[in-house]
């Protein structure tokens, strides 16, 4: 099977932890680079986030920090979901290698410049600097096959009643990135809200013993301990589903639309308006994820944190 050619650009983060622990463990994906990304917490602490869980799963390739905050706006960060350090619980290893010495957009433009084949991008965080690359180098668009991204949801929001986080924090990027004609493969909440894992899989997943599981472990019950504050009776693992739409698309449910991000107004600001009746009369620009087959999803996951290491003793 030939390799899909990937970069990840995250704010990690939990749920981006997850997603990079599940990328790193496909033979379907071919990471080539990784970008950080300011969201669920300040971009220095979202980038020693991301050397740190790089260094958990031997995961060293070039990774490059992102912009300090949005395109106009002021940086949203998520203290309460993701904890002071953007990624309470376990204790995690310190890194051992650094950032390269490039910013996240010239690094992206680099490895998709020289690429023998197009590039798919996964941003599970703000689309900050995606829109940076497309920006500063968009003779680069045809070298880039699609964004599989976690954002949005064309049915509701979480951050605001009609905005999810990773587009609210920076709407006017989303912006560039669904107008820039490349395909899109959107996980939002539509689909990520059922992608649910529960205490009963955070054991499945402790019991595989190695240490990287107990790790995943850890973070999906600290992940928790906020969903549970709301009602949930698990961990909504959003931005693993952007990953897994690319290993395993066919426990998926998708619909091809049109959807256009809201930049402006009072009280849909960051939201993500698809035009499920085609009154607009345009070609789709997403396949946006709708249903997904939860068992199928938490089994492989499973299988993708199985193949770490050693068990722990």
């Amino acid at each position: 099977m030939k390799r899909i050619p990937i970069i990840l650009d995250g704010d990690p983060g939990h749920d981006d932890a997850i997603a990079w622990v599940l990328a790193n463990a496909s033979p379907v994906l071919d990471i080539r680079g990784v970008t950080s990304s300011c969201g669920n917490q300040t971009i220095e602490k979202t980038t020693y986030n991301a050397l740190r869980v790089c260094t958990l799963i031997n995961l060293h390739v070039p990774t490059a920090k992102g912009r300090f905050k949005p395109l106009i706006a002021e940086p949203i960060i998520a203290p309460t979901v993701h904890g002071e350090s953007g990624l309470d619980g376990p204790e995690l290893p310190e890194p051992d290698f650094d950032v390269v010495d490039m910013d996240a957009a010239t690094l992206m433009a680099k490895i998709i410049r020289e690429s023998d084949e197009p590039i798919t991008i996964v941003p599970t965080g703000p689309l900050t600097n995606v829109a940076a690359l497309l920006l500063a180098h968009p003779e680069l668009k045809e070298n880039i096959k699609q964004i599989s991204l976690m954002g949005g949801g064309v049915e509701y929001g979480n951050w605001t009643p009609a905005a999810e986080f990773n587009i609210l924090v920076d709407p006017e990027a989303a912006d560039v990135v669904f107008k820039s004609g490349i395909p899109i493969i959107m996980a939002g909440l539509d689909v990520t809200e059922k992608a649910m894992i529960f205490p009963e899989d955070f054991q499945r997943i402790r019991a595989l013993g190695n240490h990287v599981a107990i790790i995943v472990a850890e973070w999906l019950e600290f992940f928790y301990q906020f969903h549970r504050t709301l009602g949930y009776e698990g961990a909504p693992v959003h931005d693993a589903v952007a990953v897994a739409a690319l290993i395993k698309p066919e426990i998926m449910e998708s619909k091809d639309l049109y959807v256009e991000v809201e930049t402006t107004g009072d009280f849909c600001r960051g939201a993500t308006v698809a035009d499920f009746n085609h009154v607009l009369n345009v070609v789709p620009n997403a396949k946006v994820l709708m249903g997904i087959d939860r068992q199928a999803f938490v089994d492989l996951l499973v299988e993708a944190i199985s193949v770490y290491g050693e068990v722990a003793e």
